[in-house]
């Protein structure tokens, strides 16, 4: 269940960071609400996922989540740039995720 927690967290992170674009600096009063209902419920599964899952896994496994999450939409969405460099980095961040995941 901790996993599941900590995957939704994650998921979340990427809807805030996503918000936060979308918020334009918390001036738009609909997408700032939303920014900071996900960022308190991501942080709010994380900290329950950490009740269980050692904290420097569980810390990372959300943080590489959510970036690979925004990098990614940030590309669908809003045309970010989709180089080799960075779909490589991507892929390292990935292969990092599955590591942890396995060592624990």
């Amino acid at each position: 269940m901790a996993w599941l927690l900590l995957f939704v967290a994650g998921l979340l992170e990427v809807a805030w960071a996503l918000g936060l674009k979308a918020s334009h600096g918390f001036t738009r009063p609909l997408a700032s609400v939303f920014t900071i209902i996900a960022m308190v419920a991501s942080f709010y599964l994380l900290a329950q996922a950490m009740k269980v899952l050692p904290v420097g896994t569980a810390y990372a496994i959300w943080v590489g989540i959510g970036a690979v999450g925004t990098v990614v939409l940030g590309i669908v969405i809003y045309g970010d740039s989709a180089n080799p460099l960075r779909l490589i980095s991507l892929v390292l961040i990935l292969a990092g995720l599955v590591g942890l995941k396995l060592a624990s």
